[in-house]
């Protein structure tokens, strides 16, 4: 089985995004560098520095699936039917859309559940990565023990307040990480890769 991978560009004190859903100067490094590249069944293409480009293609180096909530689904219309990394979306949902313009042809599919989405979507996978989003689904997946390691893609900027990064809600214990693997300065963004711990 590939590795379960929770990831995302985040402020410095913890948010993915501010309380209007705004990214403010969170995705600046993805078009500020001499280096063009795009993710692994993505037309999209982005300019970071070497470093970053470096980081970003090996973690991600192989992505099959991603698991996202039925918010950031939403939010994309499920990026008009095209995942924006991988070739499958799995999405949680207690109620799947009715009348989505996509779903006779888009590679979506839709869970009811954070164990049973990334269950199916590593079943997709086999030996390859798995992405699940952070915030809510991540979080929850990351309490369950059901993530590899955390990417962190920090950028120097202060929200106050916005939609966290690690949407675990109460923990009886703390979630520990290993220190960070790897330490990768780009500009305007510092990516850390951590493994999660396991418990023994």
């Amino acid at each position: 089985m590939g590795k379960t991978i929770m990831g995302a560009i985040v402020s410095l004190d913890g948010y993915m995004a501010d309380d209007n859903d705004g990214v403010g100067p969170l995705f600046d490094w993805l078009g500020n560098g001499p280096v063009s590249w795009s993710f692994d069944g993505s037309d999209d293409k982005v300019q970071t520095t070497q470093a970053s480009a470096d980081f970003m293609r090996a973690i991600y180096q192989g992505m099959a699936a991603n698991v996202i909530g039925r918010r950031l689904f939403d939010m994309t219309n499920g990026w008009d039917g095209k995942p924006a990394a991988g070739e499958h979306v799995f999405v949680v949902t207690h109620e799947p859309p009715k009348d989505w313009e996509y779903a006779d042809t888009a590679p979506f599919t839709f869970v009811n559940g954070v164990a049973e989405a990334i269950a199916a979507a590593q079943e997709f996978a086999g030996d390859r990565v798995v992405d699940v989003g952070a915030g809510q689904i991540g979080g929850q997946a990351l309490a369950l023990g059901l993530i590899d390691q955390i990417v962190v893609n920090l950028v120097p900027v202060v929200f106050g307040s916005g939609r966290p990064f690690f949407a675990t809600g109460p923990l009886g214990d703390p979630i520990l990480l290993d220190n960070p693997s790897q330490v990768v300065q780009g500009d305007r963004v510092t990516h850390l890769l951590y493994d999660v711990a396991k418990k023994s």
